[in-house]
């Protein structure tokens, strides 16, 4: 498997994981006016950010997290389909995740975006700059 495909699945997979509960957790916010508990072990999605704003902030926050996620699921489509694009909006999104892992206090997304980092970087020497493909005629006689 080409190294861009493993770099695609490993972001798709973080976006699954992270990016797609933030809109049930925040209809739950929503409704109930505190975070939903996973198993009863801690409130997911909390951090400094749900102790120190106001529930629809924090809806907002849930949102545009998962807007950004769908950003990233969307670099992992062009990682896939061997686009130099894909990875370079996939590292260029880390920094602004990064704010929302902390604000959430989020600790498993930093291991994917390491294997992001690290999985892109292999990838770079197969991944291709322009999705159209130039093919050499041969010269006409």
């Amino acid at each position: 498997m080409r190294r861009s495909r493993t770099a695609a699945l490993v972001t798709w997979a973080y976006s699954a994981m992270f990016g797609l509960p933030a809109v049930p957790v925040a209809i739950f916010v929503a409704r109930e006016g505190r975070l939903p508990s996973l198993w009863g072990l801690f409130d997911v999605y909390a951090g400094p950010w749900s102790s120190r704003i106001a529930d629809n902030r924090l809806i907002g926050l849930l949102l545009a997290y998962s807007v950004l996620v769908l950003a990233v699921a969307v670099s992992g489509r062009l990682l896939w389909r061997t686009r130099r694009a894909g990875a370079v909006l996939n590292l260029g999104l880390l920094p602004a995740e990064a704010v929302f892992w902390i604000g959430f206090a989020l600790p498993g997304p930093w291991l994917f975006g390491i294997a992001r980092v690290v999985l892109a970087c292999l990838a770079w020497r197969e991944l291709t700059g322009s999705r159209l493909r130039t093919r050499r005629r041969p010269p006409s006689t």
